[in-house]
């Protein structure tokens, strides 16, 4: 049975999501297909990255991931295709998939495209690709090697002697705050050390809770999330209102006043003593 994820920008408003699922369900009436989600911001890219590698782990070997973020930024001349973990990415040429693999993967194809296509014209022929991918067990089913691709990566934690300096990645349905630095680098960095958290100026935390019930109700605390990344929060609160706390700056990038190729985030710092 062929399993198929779906990630986009395009909410769940209207009909759009439904036709997707039923295009594939014509060519392979045993496709299970999972949501994953249907509101991803369309240039928040490390965000989309941070969720979709975040959930491809809990999928077997074999599984397509169909990712639709800022499709129609540019003209879409075509799609690409990339075994990734033993899976399959499916994903606009714009970025998304060096963000999600943190490298180049070695084999990826493209699906091409006629030019003024619709969304779901795209993604019919997607539908055939997956079908013929899925039958004959080939990646090459799907088209043809693909040679220069769009290379987008993440940014990284900087780090000094006694310094990590990290950027707010993602601020879920609680407003509890992620950091794009993961345990096995904090670990690393702080020799045993201790450390202090800060943001917002003096704003500090100096204890890794192993989960939001270590500390009284209301207070501030840090932890490693499920996925492994610094994560801090309020019990019971909310941490990003309450500390004005942002993380990617859409408006900022919209407006002009920043570089097109650069991305803009509230940092944390941590200090190791």
């Amino acid at each position: 049975m062929p399993i198929l994820t779906l990630t986009t920008d395009i909410g769940q408003r209207d009909y759009l999501v439904g036709a997707i699922k039923g295009q594939f369900v014509n060519l392979l009436p045993t496709v299970n297909i999972c949501d994953i989600t249907h509101y991803l911001s369309q240039t928040n890219f490390p965000q989309a990255a941070y969720t979709c590698n975040n959930a491809f782990l809990y999928y077997p070997p074999g599984t397509f991931h169909l990712i639709i973020i800022n499709l129609f930024e540019s003209s879409v001349k075509h799609l690409l295709v990339a075994k990734y973990r033993e899976q399959y990415v499916i994903c606009p040429d714009n970025g998304i998939l060096t963000m999600i693999a943190g490298t180049r993967p070695k084999e990826i194809i493209a699906i091409e495209l006629d030019k003024q296509q619709t969304l779901l014209e795209i993604t019919q022929q997607v539908a055939w690709k997956v079908a013929a991918i899925h039958d004959s067990g080939k990646l090459s089913a799907g088209g043809a090697p693909v040679g220069q691709i769009v290379e987008k990566y993440p940014l990284r934690a900087t780090i000094g002697p006694n310094w990590m300096e990290g950027q707010i990645l993602f601020i879920d349905n609680f407003e509890n705050v992620v950091i794009n630095i993961k345990r096995e680098e904090f670990t690393e960095q702080r020799k045993g050390r201790s450390f202090k958290i800060v943001f917002k100026r003096n704003e500090t935390i100096d204890t890794i809770s192993d989960n939001y019930n270590a500390v009284p109700e209301s207070e501030k605390l840090a932890w490693f999330n499920s996925a492994g990344y610094l994560e801090i929060a309020l019990r019971n609160g909310n941490m990003a209102g309450l500390f004005g706390l942002q993380g990617f700056n859409e408006q900022m990038q919209q407006s002009g006043s920043a570089s097109d190729n650069k991305w803009f985030y509230q940092t944390v710092r941590i200090f190791f003593e």
